[in-house]
């Protein structure tokens, strides 16, 4: 679960790291990305350990709204399921070209 949750914070951050402020992103870089500790995070800014991970709590929460309204990420894992059927199409010798081209299709109408 816990590796479910970095990795999904790891994907919103890359989508949404734009729409951050520059604390923000510099405490969400050193957390999900290069594994600091919140203690290492408050020592490093001079704050403290809560002040930190209030900020991050909050950065989370600012991500997943975003993700909720523009869905940036599950668009990219649509895509993701579809890139690999028509790849899997292209390796089956039985696939039809009507069927790459549906699955053609629906990557395009996923943008």
């Amino acid at each position: 679960m816990l590796l479910e949750k970095t990795t999904r914070m790891n994907f919103l951050f890359d989508f949404y790291q734009a729409l951050l402020t520059d604390k923000q992103r510099s405490y969400m870089e050193l957390y999900y990305l290069d594994d600091h500790s919140l203690g290492e995070i408050a020592e490093s800014y001079n704050i403290s350990r809560q002040a930190v991970y209030d900020n991050i709590r909050r950065t989370e929460a600012m991500l997943e709204e975003y993700e909720e309204k523009l869905n940036l990420f599950e668009k990219f894992q649509q895509r993701q399921i579809v890139l690999k059927q028509l790849t899997n199409a292209f390796m089956d010798e039985a696939s039809t070209t009507e069927a790459k081209l549906a699955l053609v299709e629906q990557l395009k109408e996923s943008d």
